[in-house]
């Protein structure tokens, strides 16, 4: 193997890198990008750098001698259109291809949109650092009404942000209870009540039937029939997968790239890493896609090893792991939340917004939960173990 193209200037295109050379790979890389920055760090664009507290250089996940001495290839600003494994090329949107022997899809994902809003202004999603940009300076324009979309945990962020900034902010959420998926029913619950607790407005069990204004923003009409005016709408719906371009390629795509537990595709020499990467997961039992900073620095050195030995080899199993940070409150979990499992708390309380709980499933510790009790949430995070066998996807 003397080349490889990384497809995805990400956290976990870059990991993957710097996986392939810690682990003594020294033929040539080439990262291809679409957008034109170098990977940059995205958990902030949420947080302190939607506030402006940090800048544009705080971000960068690599420094201009580090790349020189990963001897990597740029191609930033240029979108992948077409994978041919069979003639090892990555076709470029404008016509140009690059040819290595080996391929890593490090694409990640885009957010989801509300229909017909492409075209009108005030209208925001928040995945890349121009999307920060452009709802930074949109919240900076007066004292716009916010109305964010979806209560998850970057819509969460957004809202907080958009609070300490001094801004009417309202959070409207289809689900009955937010975040019950990720922590269930109870600590859905717990963790949402921070925004009432902050005098943010949290509208639940009602979705968006569409926007008013013409060229600008001006309301959310609510499926309820309520009208709400705003200035700016933030869009915090999920993702989907970036794998379009891969069809025709024989890589198989289900909710993201189906890879085995060695990161490796049905197709020999193409890894995937990161939020695009369908991997299977010993703590759900399932093939998932994990969207979270952690995985991606994880999986790039298995999915490195997995090219540079020709072996996909798992790497040890550990609990899926993300942290928010919402009103200067931190929420961290570790595990996975099953619809039947119930926390409990084993210290601090509820009340006061510091605690920590674990969930139990037939006896076994399956997750844990921490608000603003970060050193007992690392000790007992390493105390969760796969619980459940994996069921079979082929990749």
């Amino acid at each position: 193997m003397r080349s490889v193209a990384v497809v995805g200037a990400s956290l976990a295109g870059l990991s993957t890198v710097r996986a392939l050379r810690a682990q003594g790979y020294d033929g040539s890389i080439t990262v291809i990008g679409e957008e034109r920055h170098h990977p940059y760090d995205r958990p902030p664009l949420s947080k302190g750098f939607l506030q402006g507290d940090l800048d544009v250089d705080a971000l960068a996940l690599g420094s201009p001698q580090e790349y020189a001495d990963l001897g990597v290839r740029w191609l930033l600003g240029e979108r992948a259109v077409r994978l041919e494994p069979a003639a090892r090329t990555v076709t470029l949107a404008g016509g140009r291809e690059v040819r290595a022997d080996a391929v890593v899809i490090a694409t990640g994902a885009r957010p989801r949109t509300l229909a017909g809003t492409d075209r009108l202004a005030g209208v925001h999603t928040l995945r890349t650092l121009d999307d920060a940009l452009a709802l930074r300076a949109d919240l900076r324009r007066g004292r716009p009404r916010v109305v964010v979309v979806g209560a998850g945990f970057i819509g969460a962020e957004v809202a907080s942000t958009a609070h300490a900034l001094g801004l009417d902010v309202t959070v409207v959420e289809a689900a009955e209870v937010p975040l019950e998926r990720a922590l269930g029913r109870e600590m859905g619950l717990v963790c949402s009540a921070l925004h009432a607790d902050h005098g943010v407005r949290l509208l639940c069990g009602t979705g968006v039937a569409g926007l008013t204004g013409e060229r600008r923003v001006t309301g959310v009409r609510l499926t309820d029939g309520r009208l709400l005016a705003a200035d700016v709408v933030v869009v915090g719906v999920g993702v989907r997968p970036v794998t379009g371009w891969l069809a025709g390629s024989g890589i198989t795509v289900d909710d993201g790239v189906v890879c085995d537990a060695g990161c490796a595709t049905g197709v020999p020499g193409v890894v995937a890493v990161g939020d695009v990467a369908r991997c299977p997961d010993p703590f759900t039992g399932r093939h998932d896609r994990v969207e979270h900073w952690t995985n991606a620095t994880e999986q790039a050195g298995t999915a490195a090893r997995t090219l540079l030995s020709g072996t996909s080899v798992p790497a040890p199993a550990r609990p899926p792991y993300f942290w928010s940070d919402q009103y200067r409150v931190r929420i961290q979990l570790a595990g996975h939340v099953g619809p039947k499992d119930r926390p409990e708390v084993v210290e601090g309380d509820v009340a006061s917004r510091s605690f920590v709980a674990l969930y139990r499933r037939d006896g076994h510790e399956v997750a844990v939960l921490a608000v603003n009790r970060p050193k007992p949430f690392t000790r007992l995070r390493r105390t969760l173990t796969p619980l459940v066998p994996m069921v079979p996807l082929v990749p």
